[in-house]
């Protein structure tokens, strides 16, 4: 799908979501993590219903989409990773061999993940479509957020929630990551995002309130923008960047040359940030809700899902 279908898409999902829905041959499902209640909240985006609690192993904390139809849910607590199936919304293989697994980024090929495991040190590259693990990559520090370079070339990695140390890994043969920079920020990063052309890395902060905007090739610092109350956390929709501050609440539109264009208030507790379908998912850890922001940074649905909801994703459902 390219960028004018993408807004397109999106377009449709908030304006005629029903109609939507048929075009596309499925559902638009956002799934939620319960994370006090061992279940992922499988949400219609159309409407906002709870369509079904999906039971999962204990504790799940983040969740990637890894394909159309299949999420990847990181069970920090439980050293295991939960794949999922959107489409029969069930858990489809439950992977061991972590220590503490945290988030996940899907190479571009469709075919591999890097999961980021903060006890041991690294990431662990794992098969998404047969459910294995396939290689452990040290990288010699607490790894948590990362981003994959949307041509599928570079892998960008926080070394913790107050990261003193980010590392670029080179993925052009994705199933054999090497490291290539490590790079400290005149600040302790905590998310780091590609934007879409690839051509940029945008990584926040952990300890105050600033994000640094890369340059993916050369590694130094573009421009430097204000930010509210640390973390932030950041997705992309077109030649848009969405920032969130969970402990302020706020929700900030950015143009990619850091230009804020818009703000929204969302519920205290809302960090992680997850982009598809030309809309925004912003979950509460605190509050347990779901808010979906249009592409123009407007509110459009707010659900309360679960008593804690620490991450989203969008699948397509049968």
């Amino acid at each position: 799908m390219n960028r004018r279908q993408l807004l397109v898409a999106g377009l449709g999902l908030v304006v005629a979501p029903r109609a939507f829905a048929g075009t596309v041959g499925g559902t638009p499902l956002a799934l939620v993590t319960a994370d006090l209640e061992s279940h992922v909240v499988a949400v219609e985006l159309a409407s906002g219903r709870v369509l079904r609690r999906v039971p999962t192993i204990a504790g799940p904390r983040s969740i990637e989409r890894v394909g159309a139809s299949s999420a990847l849910v990181a069970h920090t607590s439980e050293g295991a990773v939960s794949l999922v199936d959107g489409r029969r919304l069930r858990v489809r293989r439950v992977v061991g061999g972590f220590a503490e697994p945290r988030y996940t980024a899907l190479h571009p090929g469709g075919r591999v993940a890097y999961v980021t495991d903060s006890a041991a040190g690294g990431i662990v590259v794992v098969d998404v479509v047969h459910g294995e693990i396939i290689r452990r990559v040290p990288l010699g520090g607490p790894a948590r957020h990362v981003s994959v370079a949307p041509q599928g070339t570079r892998l960008w990695v926080a070394l913790g929630s107050k990261a003193e140390e980010v590392v670029a890994l080179d993925v052009r043969e994705a199933a054999r990551p090497r490291i290539l920079r490590r790079l400290r920020p005149p600040y302790l990063a905590h998310d780091v995002g590609f934007s879409p052309n690839g051509a940029e890395v945008w990584v926040t902060s952990g300890d105050r309130g600033t994000i640094g905007i890369y340059d993916a090739r050369s590694y130094r610092v573009r421009r430097r923008l204000p930010a509210d109350a640390p973390p932030q956390h950041v997705a992309f929709i077109g030649g848009r960047a969405y920032v969130a501050s969970g402990d302020d609440g706020t929700l900030h539109v950015h143009r990619l040359d850091g230009h804020r264009l818009r703000s929204a208030t969302v519920p205290v507790g809302s960090y992680n940030v997850q982009q598809g379908w030309g809309v925004v998912l912003n979950p509460s850890l605190e509050q347990g809700t779901l808010t979906v922001v249009d592409r123009t940074g407007s509110v459009v649905r707010r659900e309360t899902v679960a008593r804690s909801s620490h991450d989203a994703c969008f699948v397509m459902s049968a």
